[in-house]
């Protein structure tokens, strides 16, 4: 039995060309790039090598872009570094409510600080509710507004280019993570601010990117400097990056996998509920909900036949409740199984996992009687 890895929305397994990076890396960038001696400007080269690159690979310019130790980090040094930046025009921050648990912790800490915060609905299908988010960023006193690029838990797309020109129209910076379409796309022009992961491309795991671009009022959450790195994981993520970039047609092939799921399953599995939109989504990623069945379960029960899946939220370590996009979607929060693919995932495990899955399930509403 072959294992199958799908819970690329969490990590992505290093990307080969990452890898050989980050072994190149360890030999020449391990000193102190701020240094001034031989080995120390070396690394130094290869630091300022790679934030060119990732900019480019981005679309940004170099001086907006800032490595950070992880996505949540840069995520939250985003959102909390314009909030403070802009304190004199207000203290309103306007989110959507199925935002990365990063981004909703941060808005937790600004409302404990004295702040306030605005959540915005969404669709059954996981789209923003345009009306409440034009409503609630037109407001006094708005000091930001954040709309994730692509929904973490069901893949659903976002209208950025839109919701960035309604906070331009009223001066309200956005902020977007922007960790579930990296890989695929630059930072939209339209955004102030971004937020990134490399694990969520193949880059390793302690590399996250930050964007602010020129003009924006930010103030850093660190008290001077950039925070420490570490150069070697940088150098291995912008060349996963990179590579990954350069797969043409990879997308393609994911999607095209991904539609098999979304039509087999609810014609082999009774009771199930697929959610999200159908196109506007993201080409790795599908989640579905099965009446009947307890999600935590139904994992253990896919990992003992090899198939590595996500359930209910993406990030569930700092809550037992359950996954709040889905609660925002009005959907089924049960049975709910998460399957995101990668550049390592075949046909045949699509074709095992979809075989396997009706057996797995019918198993276990046997046991508890159904």
């Amino acid at each position: 039995m072959q294992p199958a890895y799908f819970d690329a929305a969490t990590a992505v397994p290093l990307h080969p060309a990452g890898r050989q990076a980050l072994v190149a890396a360890l030999e020449d960038g391990w000193a102190d790039p701020g240094k001034l001696y031989t080995q120390a400007r070396r690394a130094r080269q290869l630091l300022e090598a790679a934030k060119a690159t990732a900019a480019d690979l981005l679309g940004v310019r170099v001086d907006e872009l800032t490595f950070t130790s992880s996505g949540t980090l840069a995520a939250q040094s985003a959102v909390l570094g314009v909030l403070r930046g802009r304190r004199r025009v207000g203290q309103t921050f306007v989110h959507s409510a199925i935002e990365h648990s990063s981004v909703l912790h941060a808005a937790e800490s600004h409302v404990q600080s004295g702040g306030s915060a605005v959540s915005v609905g969404v669709d059954q299908l996981g789209f923003i509710n345009r009306d409440e988010f034009e409503e609630a960023v037109r407001q006094t006193g708005v000091a930001a507004a954040a709309l994730i690029s692509a929904s973490h838990e069901v893949g659903t797309v976002q209208p950025v280019s839109w919701a960035a020109g309604v906070c331009a129209s009223h001066g309200v910076p956005l902020f977007t993570d922007i960790a579930m379409t990296a890989g695929l796309s630059p930072v939209p022009a339209e955004v102030n601010l971004a937020s990134a992961s490399a694990r969520k491309w193949g880059g390793p795991a302690g590399v996250g990117v930050l964007v602010v671009r020129k003009g924006t009022r930010w103030v850093s959450a660190w008290p001077a400097g950039e925070p420490a790195v570490d150069l070697p994981s940088i150098v291995a993520a912008v060349a996963a990056l990179h590579a990954v970039r350069q797969e043409e047609g990879e997308a393609k092939r994911l999607s095209a996998l991904i539609d098999r799921i979304r039509r087999t399953v609810p014609l082999t599995v009774p009771e199930v509920e697929v959610v999200g939109d159908d196109t506007q989504r993201l080409p790795h990623l599908v989640t579905f909900s099965c009446l009947y069945v307890d999600g935590e379960a139904l994992l253990h029960a896919l990992d003992k036949r090899g198939f590595a899946v996500s359930s209910g939220s993406s990030c569930t370590s700092s809550t037992l409740e359950p996954s709040h996009v889905l609660v925002a979607m009005k959907v089924l929060t049960h049975g709910n199984i998460r399957v995101s693919l990668h550049r390592g995932t075949t046909s045949d495990d699509v074709d095992r996992f979809l075989n396997e899955l009706p057996g797995i399930v019918a198993d276990l509403r046997k046991e508890v009687g159904m």
